[in-house]
């Protein structure tokens, strides 16, 4: 599903060319998760970025879906992120004019989907909004509208999600909520996990994790206590 050989990023500054990933490789299978910690400015945001085709690396592969990912221009890894991927963002990036149905429903009906309504109202019901449909996001607190923004990215029923940091603006209880959530999705529909999380218990949920300072992979680590239980139960 996900492959990534030798990734290095650099950007040239004043001072010359700074770092920020060097020489970083994983490997994810279909309906598998990996959760990629740091401190800040570690480069796992970057890192993500790269992964789901925002980006491209200085040098290095990436592999996403039988892709070659730096063959592709932007248009072609567009097209790729299009058939293949979602995204959950720390800051839910909602739109404001949109209520929280129409929300979900735009991508799909971008995509010609006929059942676009239906199936937003399905998610959403999903994720516990079925009596917010026709809030907009300054109705919805934030962990309702990080609701909306998870319901909005199975919807399309990608073959990855990628989040950055789902539960970062959220209190503990509404995040565990969100972490339940994602889980339990990818379990029902096998769809495979990339998270960037600070959240410790957030990453022990996944089946593999990776630490990341100062743009290198330091730890690595697989099916913490939590995936692991997870597993039993599946």
């Amino acid at each position: 599903m996900l492959n990534a050989e030798s990734i290095c990023k650099h950007v040239k500054t004043a001072s010359g060319s700074l770092d920020i990933l060097q020489n970083v490789s994983l490997s994810l299978g279909a309906g598998e998760s990996l959760a990629i910690t740091g401190t800040s400015g570690s480069g796992k945001s970057t890192l993500l970025g790269l992964l789901a085709g925002l980006d491209t690396p200085s040098s290095g592969d990436i592999t996403l879906h039988g892709h070659a990912l730096s063959t592709l221009d932007e248009e072609g890894r567009a097209s790729v992120r299009a058939q293949h991927v979602g995204f959950v963002f720390q800051s839910f990036q909602l739109l404001p004019g949109l209520s929280a149905l129409e929300n979900v429903m735009m991508p799909l009906e971008l995509h010609g989907m006929s059942d676009a309504e239906a199936k937003a109202i399905y998610f959403l019901t999903r994720v516990g909004l079925a009596d917010r449909l026709d809030h907009y996001p300054r109705q919805l607190s934030g962990g309702e509208q990080q609701r909306v923004a998870i319901a909005r990215a199975f919807a399309s029923e990608p073959d990855i999600l990628f989040a950055d940091e789902p539960t970062g603006n959220l209190d503990t209880t509404t995040g565990a909520k969100v972490i339940e959530l994602l889980f339990e999705l990818n379990r029902e529909q096998g769809t495979t996990l990339v998270l960037v999380t600070h959240e410790q218990r957030l990453a022990e949920h996944c089946a593999q994790q990776i630490r990341i300072e100062g743009g290198r992979v330091v730890e690595t680590a697989e099916a913490g206590p939590v995936a692991q239980s997870l597993s039993s139960i599946s």
